[in-house]
């Protein structure tokens, strides 16, 4: 329902037309009267219709001044002036300010109705445009965000040339010349995932840091998968610095508010060219690997790490900080560590251990924690023991005496099977939740509400993960499958049907046909028309 607000002298005139509308059967809501604009407009502020009508001639504030109020400081409310005078600069002013409709008195019933009407589709095409246009920038947002990802992926991976580099930026409209850069890396996850309103508050928190990191053009964010972010910084070198500071103290700031989430940052050293960002991101993601060991040290720097680690001085068993070799430490590693990171963490655990690693007697200790504590986590996932121990060359070592390399090689085996097997849970639940999401899309693509959010609770995920999920499964985005499935059909109904541009859109999804057009231009190169008449085939 649209509301609609009265503003008139003659009491006889306003209650006339407020009593003679049967406003609801119009879609109208009468929600005031009022008996001159100053009187008026406190009441508009406070209600906020969407359609006004006004006399032009009334005392205190006559209608063309409260009309001119309203247009700038309620520009989407439509005003419509009634007046006794059939003057041309009345409708002149009133035509510069911005009315919609200039009737003249007397107003027959039939009349103020269909002024009414066709106010009303107005207000209505331009909501539905405004709510195209929206869904429209959602959509390349989201298709944007994906390919920066899939762009951040392989430049650190370093598999683009810096030719190939500069080339795909440009087509993601990505400034990223700089003189020097940076990067960050953190990462946010529950601490514990079944906290009631903990997927809100993470929601907030990613939320937030999105929108202060897009304010500056010195910050490329790039989602790395459901837990980690990374944000390319740019700029001279002092200013890298100070952009890396502020970006650290920006997440420290937002995350630590938040009691029940576990956030951890890190940076890396600056280089001069995008040739050395595969070196940064290394360094920066064992930097942040150390979140594993260091569990309550949430900025995790070069300078930090290296004031908390041990050096070469000696020390012995006596001295070793049991809460070092802690079940919790390699289980939270097991649950949220990434395969690449395996290596720099139990280099780093091993590391932290000092020169209790060199103990036989330790070691042995110490591979059987590994071993049990991996075990109790895949057994955890449905797995069993035999499953996880089959075929793991490391089981060799197990009561011999072993070097610290070799240490290293029993830990990083049990490690890597068990995130092996963590992925291997993760993908089936992830396929499942996919291959429900593809099916319940190819049934559904042609309801024009269908989206992201819906889709999500369908399958009883959240709609972040299953963006992230549906993303890295099907290596496209839920949008540009949705609109991909849209697209196949409209081509068969084009090339295989008399059907109109219009009646197509309808029944692949799009109510409005001028959105429709320009979708299909936008991914298939061609207008509809051109391609039914062979502009370009399938």
């Amino acid at each position: 329902m649209l509301k609609v607000f009265l503003v008139e002298d003659e009491a006889i005139i306003r209650e006339g037309l407020r009593d003679s509308i049967p406003w609801q059967q119009y879609g109208y809501t009468f929600v005031g009267t009022a008996g001159d604009g100053e009187q008026a407009l406190p009441m508009l502020h406070e209600l906020q219709p969407d359609v006004l009508i006004t006399d032009i001639k009334m005392p205190f504030m006559d209608g063309l001044a409260l009309s001119k109020l309203v247009a700038k400081e309620f520009p989407k409310t439509r005003i419509i002036i009634i007046s006794g005078y059939d003057d041309f600069e009345y409708a002149r002013q009133a035509v510069g300010i911005g009315v919609e409709q200039y009737l003249l008195k007397p107003i027959s019933k039939a009349m103020l109705i269909k002024t009414l009407q066709e106010v009303q589709e107005k207000i209505q095409s331009e909501r539905e445009q405004e709510n195209y246009m929206e869904k429209f920038r959602s959509e390349v947002q989201e298709y944007e965000q994906f390919s920066r990802r899939r762009l951040f992926e392989e430049i650190v991976a370093g598999q683009l040339s810096v030719e190939e580099i500069y080339e795909r930026a440009g087509q993601l409209s990505m400034d990223i010349h700089a003189p020097c850069y940076n990067l960050v890396l953190y990462s946010l996850q529950a601490k514990n995932s079944g906290a009631a309103g903990t997927g809100d508050s993470l929601t907030k928190i990613r939320d937030e840091l999105l929108q202060f990191l897009l304010e500056y053009p010195e910050y490329l964010p790039v989602r790395q998968n459901l837990t980690t972010y990374a944000v390319l910084i740019k700029g001279d070198r002092e200013q890298v610095e100070m952009y890396t500071a502020r970006c650290i103290e920006m997440v420290r700031n937002i995350a630590s508010d938040i009691s029940e989430a576990d956030w951890h940052v890190a940076s890396g050293t600056p280089v001069t060219r995008l040739s050395s960002l595969p070196e940064c991101y290394a360094e920066v993601s064992r930097m942040l690997s150390y979140r594993h060991l260091l569990v309550n040290r949430h900025i995790l720097t070069k300078e930090s790490i290296e004031s908390m680690t041990p050096g070469d001085e000696e020390s012995s068993l006596k001295n070793l900080d049991m809460a070092k070799i802690d079940p919790a430490i390699l289980r939270g590693f097991l649950q949220n560590g990434q395969p690449q990171e395996v290596e720099g963490f139990v280099t780093e655990y091993i590391r932290s251990l000092r020169d209790a690693a060199k103990s036989k007697l330790f070691c042995q200790y110490l591979m059987l924690n590994v071993r049990f504590t991996a075990i109790a986590y895949v057994e955890s996932l449905g797995y069993t023991q035999e499953e996880f121990l089959d075929s793991l060359e490391c089981l060799k070592m197990t009561g011999q005496n072993v070097s610290t390399e070799e240490l290293h090689k029993y830990i990083t085996e049990m490690l890597s099977r068990g995130l092996e097997m963590r992925e291997k849970e993760t993908m089936s639940k992830s396929r499942s939740i996919v291959s429900q999401a593809v099916a319940y899309i190819d049934e559904h693509y042609a309801d024009e509400n269908i989206s992201l959010g819906e889709v999500a609770g369908y399958t009883n995920v959240s709609a972040n993960y299953f963006s992230a999920v549906f993303s890295q499964e099907m290596q496209q985005t839920f949008v540009e499958y949705l609109t991909g499935k849209r697209m196949e059909k409209a081509r068969e109904l084009l090339r295989k049907t008399d059907k109109r541009s219009a009646e197509i859109a309808l029944e692949v999804g799009y109510k409005d046909p001028h959105y429709f057009s320009f979708v299909f231009r936008k991914t298939q190169g061609c207008t509809p028309r051109d391609y039914r008449t062979g502009g370009k085939r399938s």
